[in-house]
């Protein structure tokens, strides 16, 4: 059995940052960990022993980090604005290597944007994600269909998804962080339009 603190995860999960989690465990490759849940970024201010939900969090997340390796070969997430990106690097930085795949689907983006932005040595694939999910925007992005993972378990779904996106060719249009902030357009509210 796979321990997540032996993974590039296990500082994550230490601080508290591993929420929502539909899957936290051992996939079906030996020594690798996967989590399927939310990563939170910013705390909120915690009066006495209260649990308070944080600020913001990187969302859906879809990763899985092998033992013994200090960094996440492969991360997918949603992001509620795209200014948000500096504060993924800033949190999970360490855990994150120049050669890994890591795609952010963003709520503020135009829906037919497509891009690449670098932050430091890391390269994040920007997409945009209305009315969806990452695994869903995952699943069609790789080319898979859930025919092709409906006998798996949770980890083994998280594990051939993941190992697909290995074979993506994502050579989006390239674009500075800076330049991503001047074209974002303003956050929707989720709740709009939602039966109360």
């Amino acid at each position: 059995m796979t321990a997540i603190e032996n993974t590039a995860l296990g500082r994550l999960d230490r601080e508290g940052r591993l929420l929502n989690a539909v899957f936290k465990g051992g996939t079906t490759k030996p020594g690798r960990f996967g989590f399927r849940g939310d990563i939170a970024l910013k705390f909120q201010a915690q009066v006495a022993d209260e649990k308070r939900p944080p600020d913001y969090s990187v969302e859906q997340v879809l990763t899985v980090a092998q033992e013994g390796e200090s960094t996440i070969p492969v991360l997918a997430g949603y992001l509620h604005s795209f200014a948000y990106l500096a504060d993924v690097v800033d949190i999970l930085g360490g855990a994150l290597s120049p050669d890994g795949s890591y795609f952010m689907f963003c709520n503020n983006i135009d829906l037919l944007a497509k891009y690449r932005t670098k932050l430091g040595n890391i390269t994040f694939h920007v997409l945009p994600c209305d009315e969806s999910t990452v695994w869903k925007e995952m699943m069609d992005l790789v080319g898979l269909s859930k025919n092709d993972i409906k006998r798996l378990d949770g980890g083994g779904k998280l594990d051939y998804l993941l190992d697909a996106v290995k074979y993506l060719d994502a050579s989006y249009d390239e674009i500075s962080y800076e330049e991503g902030l001047k074209r974002m357009q303003p956050v929707k509210n989720r709740n709009e339009n939602r039966p109360v």
